[in-house]
């Protein structure tokens, strides 16, 4: 496994010993979200896979920065680019066809990160239920990508609002006579580039006595067919479909403002820099007023940015993988500026940074994920 020399476990070592004595002079721990085992005694590193709240120095973050301006100084000719954008759906294809439900693992951490996924009346008694089989795995929720190759602004922009409002009006008197699946549902959920259903499958075996409605969608044809085969698949609570979000003129099976949480995990960083405000507009105008957008994704100077070899760039902070997939690293400024920008507000947006520890081969990696939370406001009162 590649070492990331710029992060000698000494300087590691010496940096919890600094965020244990600030804890203990404190009195405080970081509590959940995003996880609760610091790593206070630099002997025990290797006790676990992964430790929460990670602390980088300056130098460690300039050392970061200059790992990815190194790895990004030759980038893949302009002529040569088009191909990852416009064949996409293929590459994840091929993917799917290769890995199979094999390559990730179910998201079992959801709902302690995300309880918004359940209606009110399920939360406490779900939550609760999970809690104990699920605090291990909630620690180290990890990236659906192909890591192993490798401003809360509460006045949106008023011209985002006018399109949105426009296109809400015409959808809507193209869809209210028409039926759907999941309609009668008082709790609709969309997951937006779903995969083979990591996160699907949990959602579904816990909305099954709920009056919820799972939405799933892939532009990945192989991802869709895979989901619909599981054994836990219930079209009674859940509709798998075929989706480009990235494709303006695509419709989606359901009205405009009928969703009540809208979920992307480890997906937008997969789509072109440039294209992604525009679907984030487009998503934001199926939430309902109060709906809820809930994200996570890979931040920048994440150990998999950090391992790419020179060659491997498309543009600043966005690569291209081997087998032709792509990933961009956010920062929580840009973040903030996609959702804001598509008229939601901020309810979280959080830098995950941990440390990922190989035990075999006593390596640590420095983990750098971003979450967040923003809702749909109600539109004012009448005067």
């Amino acid at each position: 496994m590649h070492k990331l020399r710029s992060f000698p476990l000494a300087k590691l070592a010496k940096g919890f010993s600094r965020l244990s004595s600030r804890l203990k002079s404190t009195g405080e721990r970081p509590s959940a979200p995003l996880g609760s085992r610091i790593l206070t005694n630099r002997d025990d590193i290797f006790k676990h896979n992964m430790w929460d709240h990670v602390q980088w120095t300056e130098g460690d973050k300039e050392n970061a920065r200059q790992m990815a301006e190194e790895n990004s100084c030759v980038q893949i000719p302009l002529e040569e680019q088009g191909t990852f954008d416009t064949e996409a759906f293929q590459y994840w294809d091929k993917f799917y066809e290769m890995h199979q439900d094999k390559f990730f693992k179910d998201r079992k951490w959801l709902f302690l990160e995300f309880p918004e996924l359940l209606p009110s009346a399920a939360k406490s008694q779900t939550t609760n239920s999970r809690l104990g089989d699920q605090q291990e795995a909630c620690t180290s929720p990890s990236g659906s990508s192909t890591d192993t190759e490798t401003i809360n602004q509460q006045h949106t922009s008023t011209n985002t609002s006018h399109q949105q409002e426009a296109c809400v009006e015409k959808h809507d008197a193209a869809t209210q006579t028409t039926t759907y699946p999941g309609q009668h549902a008082s709790f609709k959920i969309l997951e937006v580039g779903c995969g083979v259903g990591n996160s699907v499958f949990p959602i579904v075996n816990s909305i099954k006595e709920t009056d919820t409605f799972l939405y799933c969608c892939d532009f990945s044809l192989c991802a869709i067919q895979l989901v619909k085969a599981h054994p836990d698949y219930d079209e009674s609570v859940c509709h798998a479909f075929v989706h480009d979000i990235c494709e303006e003129m695509a419709s989606f099976p359901f009205p405009l403002q009928s969703l009540d949480v809208i979920l992307a995990v480890f997906v937008l960083s997969s789509i072109h820099p440039d294209r992604i405000q525009g679907v984030m507009n487009r998503l934001s105008t199926y939430l309902k007023p109060g709906g809820i957008f809930l994200f996570r994704d890979y931040g920048r100077y994440d150990f998999s940015q950090l391992r790419f070899k020179k060659g491997r760039c498309l543009s600043e902070n966005f690569y291209t993988r081997g087998d032709g997939t792509c990933v961009y690293f956010f920062t929580k400024e840009e973040v903030h500026h996609l959702f804001s920008n598509a008229g939601l507000e901020e309810i979280q947006n959080l830098e995950d940074r941990r440390l990922q520890v190989n035990r075999g081969k006593k390596v640590a990696m420095h983990r750098v994920w971003l979450q967040s939370k923003y809702s749909k406001s109600h539109p004012p009162s009448p005067s």
